[in-house]
């Protein structure tokens, strides 16, 4: 199982560019499944998880054709295997995309239930009542959610309980084929979804309002194949902000998009950082001295992202007072506290928040990584902490950052994989 050992405490400086996001790609691969046609996506990262649903779309039946250019094509010409089986997918929370795109397109499917992060429950429960009110019949049996549809989706008004970005996503491509309308109230925002809806559109959907809380699909006949760019990972480029910050270094994040990255920025900017534009799509992150604690709350979109509360926690700290960080989206996700913990950090939990007292001087300290953003928040402590630290079960990191270690190693950090 490989581990990272980092040497803490040199301020990271310099460029860095930030990956196609891994958030955005992997539901982009499962749209390839709606159409017969090539569909080419470009800019896509080659971490763990994009590398498991590439097998997933293969066992299926399509033909895919990865590069390390980031350049994959999908052909779903033949779908012989509607299904997404346990051994398959049990790391990766995103095997639900595939079960809308399969039952508009074949009229069955059989989907493994998530796995992945032990960050709380991710219900599917707001897929399964929106594929139910498009017209599928589905069942759940030993540990699969089983779907069919006789005659085919109809289209239909859906309103979520409370917002759901895959469940968004995936009744987004499954409405591109249903007859009809499909309205989807109280809909993600997040940018990952506007990028699907993009795609979508290339291939021949008739989508409206994408990006907002009310989206309208007009089913179409067919869809056909289509080439699109994944956007930038804003929870990459955020990470990577806030490793420049907590080195008390100077780092331009470059091939971002800095609008995505609004609420964490303000964040930084009031805990004393200095955040500026550094040319198109780029930010120049500069600590200017001390940190000052801030609070945060996580958010779905345009909020403060619940994927960088983890980090965000490491920042904080090292800032100076007692910063609440409270956590709204999942039930479960302070595991890393107490890793941080054992390196000196002072923090204190209280149901869904986080309490946290700095500055504390870290020790280097032998941690374990719970799941791919504490990952990243034990790799933040590990550059700031005073001699070495251990990060085992990195597979988690290597499920959504690419190539972590060596862009750290470009900005100056003393990081190395190693492998049992």
């Amino acid at each position: 199982m490989d581990k990272f050992i980092i040497r803490g405490g040199a301020p990271l400086c310099g460029e860095v560019a930030v990956s196609g996001s891994k958030n955005s790609a992997l539901p982009a691969l499962a749209a390839c499944l709606l159409t017969s046609d090539p569909v080419t996506l470009n800019r896509v990262p080659r971490v763990r998880d994009i590398r498991t649903m590439e097998r997933l779309l293969a066992y299926t039946g399509a033909e895919v054709d990865a590069g390390e250019d980031g350049r994959v094509t999908v052909a779903a010409r033949n779908i012989a295997r509607p299904e997404a089986p346990y051994e398959l997918v049990k790391t990766m929370r995103a095997s639900s995309l595939a079960l809308g795109p399969l039952v508009a397109r074949l009229g069955r499917a059989r989907v493994s239930l998530p796995g992945g992060c032990a960050i709380g429950a991710r219900p599917i429960n707001l897929h399964v009542s929106g594929l139910e009110q498009l017209g599928a019949r589905i069942r759940q049996s030993h540990g699969y959610i089983e779907a069919e549809v006789p005659e085919g989706l109809q289209g239909a008004w859906i309103h979520f309980d409370r917002i759901t970005v895959t469940g968004t996503e995936d009744l987004l491509m499954a409405a591109t084929l249903a007859r009809g309308e499909t309205v989807i109230e109280n809909a993600a925002r997040e940018p990952e979804v506007a990028d699907l809806a993009e795609l979508l559109t290339k291939m021949g959907a008739d989508i409206e309002g994408a990006g907002t809380s009310t989206i309208r699909v007009r089913g179409v006949e067919r869809l056909h194949g289509a080439e699109h760019t994944i956007i930038a990972d804003r929870i990459e480029a955020g990470t990577f902000l806030i490793a420049g910050a907590i080195t008390g270094g100077e780092v331009v994040v470059r091939e971002c998009a800095p609008k995505h990255l609004a609420a964490l920025v303000a964040r930084l900017r009031q805990a004393g950082c200095e955040v500026k534009p550094a040319g198109t799509g780029a930010l120049r992150v500069k600590s200017r001295g001390k940190l000052r604690s801030v609070d945060v709350t996580t958010e779905e979109y345009p909020g403060f992202a619940t994927d960088l509360q983890a980090q965000y926690m490491a920042l904080m700290t090292q800032a100076e007072g007692i910063s609440f960080i409270t956590e709204s989206i999942f039930e479960n996700r302070f595991m890393h506290a107490l890793e941080l913990a054992r390196m000196g950090a002072n923090i204190r939990i209280e149901g869904r928040q986080a309490i946290v007292a700095g500055p504390r001087t870290l020790s280097g300290a032998g941690v374990i990584a719970s799941d791919l953003r504490a990952s990243a928040s034990l790799m933040l402590a590990g550059l700031v902490a005073g001699g070495e630290t251990l990060i085992d079960r990195v597979y988690h990191i290597d499920r959504g950052y690419e190539g972590i270690e060596r862009k750290l190693q470009k900005l100056g950090a003393q990081i190395q994989r190693v492998i049992d």
